[in-house]
């Protein structure tokens, strides 16, 4: 099984939330945050900057961690834990734009496409937009479908 540790961030800006349609790769096709998995020698900070600057060409700004999610799923068929930090941030420097991988997306705070995102985002997201912090574990089945979800609102990262 493997383990591993990514990063999910949110841009949030004048009502709206950037989500990335994935055009590759794990969760291909669902909308979704930005972000992926660290590197060696990689603080999660910087993993999630770099992961932002290659899917849609800005580097976030106003930067506020959110969440820990443990992930319990599966890729490619094979079990896999994943520990997801989850930050939003206020603004950005540079110009999105579309990669190989994410085509980025502006949707209404209140108007999100949940059946276009993964089952679990419904649990938690909304707390996320609203501003709260928490630490979440979630269990997926071989369909990205949610089978277990449980949140815990009594956390603090400063």
């Amino acid at each position: 099984m493997k383990n591993l540790t990514t990063t999910l961030l949110y841009i949030i800006k004048d009502g709206k939330v950037l989500l990335g349609e994935k055009k590759r790769g794990f969760g291909q096709g669902y909308l979704n945050g930005f972000g992926g998995k660290q590197q060696e020698g990689e603080t999660i900070e910087e993993c999630m900057v770099r992961e932002t600057m290659e899917e849609i060409g800005v580097k976030p700004i106003g930067l506020e961690m959110r969440a820990i999610i443990n992930f319990d799923l599966y890729y490619k068929g094979e079990k896999e834990k994943e520990k997801t930090y989850v930050f939003v941030a206020s603004g950005y420097e540079g110009e999105i734009r579309e990669s190989e991988e994410m085509k980025p997306v502006w949707f209404e705070l209140q108007s999100l496409p949940y059946d276009k995102m993964f089952s679990d985002d419904i649990y938690w997201l909304p707390s996320l937009l609203e501003g709260k912090t928490f630490t979440a574990d979630i269990k997926m089945d071989e369909n990205f479908k949610t089978t277990h979800f449980d949140i815990n609102y009594n956390v603090n990262f400063d």
